[in-house]
């Protein structure tokens, strides 16, 4: 199942899943990261890490580690 951080620039993903139950698993819940929710891969920083999105009207910026846990589904690309 693909993850955030391998969607490409400009790509748009529904949010399926979260991996774990720790402390970070619910601090991204608490940024807007539940099931359902879209997604839109913006950009990342010149080295590669953090990573941005654009999630429920605002910009989240991520670490790499935490955007491979959270599972999406791709949308299709509006033509």
């Amino acid at each position: 199942m693909p993850t955030l951080c391998e969607l490409s620039v400009g790509q748009q993903a529904r949010v399926l899943d979260l991996v774990g139950e720790d402390a970070i698993a619910v601090r991204l819940m608490e940024m807007g990261l539940i099931e359902g929710t879209d997604v839109s891969y913006l950009g990342a920083a010149p080295l590669g890490d953090p990573l941005e999105f654009a999630v429920r009207g605002y910009r989240l910026s991520l670490r790499r580690s935490e955007a491979d846990r959270v599972q999406v589904e791709l949308l299709p690309v509006a033509p």
